[in-house]
């Protein structure tokens, strides 16, 4: 394994968790303001600083496994990250339910999750990670 970053997109903010450097452990980075932050730039950052090889991105599914008008922004998003980063391989990791996880998490830890948006955002990342990782296992 080696490391990866892991992104839950938004129309307002963007989620992002990391692995350590095995690529083994998912852990919450942070959250990205997209009305103050390019998030593509801050991402391309990211992966500089923490030597990320691979980007694994949350595609939101229906319940039925189609893609809706989320998907569509979603796949979006990535043919930007890609032109941005060719180098860097990106993989779709099925994002379905892992904000109401990383919130259901968030509460069992005693957390009000009203006011900690961004901490849900960054846990959705860490769910989206965990997700990759254990499909490769």
């Amino acid at each position: 394994m080696h490391p990866a970053l892991g992104i839950d997109h938004g129309d307002a903010r963007i989620g992002i968790a990391a692995t350590d450097e095995f690529g083994l452990l998912a852990f919450p980075v942070e959250t990205i303001d997209r009305a103050k932050t390019d998030p593509v730039e801050r991402i391309a950052e990211l992966v500089r600083l923490r030597r990320i090889r691979t980007l694994v991105l949350g595609l939101p599914l229906r319940m039925d496994g189609s893609e809706g008008t989320a998907a569509e922004k979603v796949r979006a998003f990535a043919a930007v990250l890609t032109e941005r980063m060719p180098d860097v391989p990106l993989v779709f990791a099925d994002e379905t339910l892992t904000t109401s996880d990383a919130a259901a998490k968030l509460r069992e830890a005693g957390r009000k999750t009203k006011h900690h948006r961004p901490v849900i955002d960054q846990a959705a990342a860490v769910e989206i990670l965990n997700q990759w990782l254990g499909d490769g296992i």
